[in-house]
């Protein structure tokens, strides 16, 4: 079993070249013994009662992970973890410092209330109104153009 079990947006190009790019180094640090595992929110089949109950809307409005032990991580205390698990824990550990952190912690929120206009992806409320609707939906949904 994993350490660490990302839950990410498919959808994002930003997401998924982070997880590749993890992925990647987990796989060249660890071969097999892999300390990370990823779970595609994105995917019809997101199962939140699998996943500690973290909900598609949760996942997708700021990123989680489930540890080993079944603890809920959300923000930057993912990456802290999941850096410190591919061997680059110094990246991030700023991020958990007194001062620092909560400066870290206000950025990181900023990032992920506009990650989805930033992407060009529809606003929160209308993927998760696609969520349970018809597949068509998700293309005709408009992308956030302004701000709000």
């Amino acid at each position: 079993m994993a350490e660490l079990t990302l839950l990410y947006d498919g959808g994002c190009p930003l997401c998924v070249r982070e997880v590749r790019w993890l992925g990647r180094r987990d796989r060249a640090l660890h071969g097999e013994e892999l300390r990370l595992t990823f779970v595609d929110i994105d995917q019809p089949g997101y199962d939140p009662a699998a996943y500690a109950g973290v909900t598609y809307r949760q996942a997708m409005g700021r990123i989680h992970a489930i540890a080993a032990d079944g603890s809920v991580l959300q923000d930057l205390a993912v990456f802290r973890a999941a850096y410190r698990l591919i061997g680059l824990g110094w990246l991030y550990a700023p991020t958990g410092w007194p001062l620092l952190g909560p400066l870290a912690e206000g950025l990181y929120r900023l990032w992920a209330e506009r990650r989805l206009w930033l992407t060009r992806r529809p606003d929160l409320d209308s993927l998760c109104r696609c969520r349970s609707g018809a597949a068509a939906c998700l293309a005709s949904a408009e992308p956030l153009r302004s701000g709000g």
